[in-house]
């Protein structure tokens, strides 16, 4: 199974790189695959797997796949799954 992590792009590093806030944690990614990166696409939001960004996405799936990644692992036990139940 893979996973991809939504981040927000931060800044443009070159053509290619840009740094992407992933739940705090900055890194530089891989952006050849959405076209290069661009001074437009700064505060926009993407899936990351591997180092590359993969998909743009809305800020709304962005934070909900956050925050549901941290309910997984632990890291947020203010809302479960059972929660949600009729």
């Amino acid at each position: 199974m893979c996973i991809a992590i939504p981040g927000k792009i931060k800044a443009i590093v070159n053509e290619n790189t840009a740094t992407v806030d992933m739940g705090g944690i900055c890194r530089d990614v891989n952006m050849a695959l959405m076209g290069g990166a661009n001074e437009s696409m700064l505060g926009k939001h993407f899936l990351v797997h591997v180092g590359y960004a993969i998909s743009e996405i809305s800020e709304e799936e962005s934070e909900e796949t956050m925050r549901l990644l941290k309910i997984m692992a632990g890291l947020d036990e203010t809302d479960s799954f059972e929660s949600e139940s009729p």
